[in-house]
């Protein structure tokens, strides 16, 4: 997503928790990298669609919602924001095939469903915060602009964001206000699980296939390891 070339070291691994020893997501690594193809699509994350409600509303039914969260141990707000955004990249990209809990797979990863306490509004209760890119050992520098200093509060260095992590540069690339509150925020899961829905499915891949489910979660992050974890997550939500 973001075209910087970023590595998280053994140090932000402590500092930030659930992002592992994983790159920033969708940043590209220093090094040209394949796709471990031994990683095989989820079936339930690529081809199992959450049911659409029984009359409007136009997201996920919230009994479905509520079942799923209960069997899955996903926290019923954040199931919603994955079911809502993969139900409308299901109508922008039907070809993609994206399902509920490739999402959910990428947001346990990336911060545990926003360490699991989010508001009614779909953010997490306490700002999810990257360290900063500074520069440091393992680290890209990357300097804080106007506008992102807003998102993370650093006036010298940006952070990634939000319960999916994004960089700034890439949010204002890939932003979108997908609850209609009239805010695209990378701290809301509303906006960030459809921001990230688009980037796993902009290029036409069929994700219900391995390579074509592989290659987005790479594209994403591109570390072997991060697909594997995002994969394991997935499968355990189906």
């Amino acid at each position: 997503m973001s075209r910087t070339s970023l590595l998280v070291g053994a140090l932000a691994v402590v500092a930030v928790g659930a992002l592992g020893a994983f790159l920033v997501p969708g940043t590209p690594a220093d090094r040209s990298m394949t796709p471990d193809q031994v990683v095989v699509a989820p079936v339930a994350a690529s081809v199992d669609q959450p049911s659409q409600p029984s009359a409007g509303g136009g997201g996920a039914d919230p009994a479905w919602v509520q079942q799923q969260a209960a069997r899955t141990g996903v926290p019923a707000r954040a199931v919603q924001a994955y079911a809502d955004a993969t139900l409308r990249t299901a109508v922008e990209h039907p070809e993609c095939r994206l399902g509920w809990t490739t999402l959910a797979g990428i947001g346990q990863v990336e911060s545990g469903h926003g360490r699991g306490a989010l508001g009614d509004d779909g953010r997490p209760l306490e700002p999810i915060i990257g360290p900063a890119l500074d520069g440091g050992e393992g680290v890209a520098a990357i300097a804080a602009t106007s506008a992102s200093v807003a998102w993370h509060g650093d006036p010298r260095w940006d952070h990634a964001v939000g319960p999916l992590q994004f960089i700034p540069s890439t949010w204002a690339a890939w932003e979108v206000d997908a609850d209609g509150d009239g805010v695209a925020d990378p701290h809301d899961l509303d906006d960030a699980a459809l921001a990230a829905a688009r980037y796993l499915c902009h290029d036409g891949r069929d994700l219900s296939t391995a390579d074509g489910w592989t290659a987005a979660i790479f594209s994403y992050n591109h570390a072997d390891a991060y697909v594997r974890a995002v994969h394991a997550a997935a499968v355990s939500y189906g």
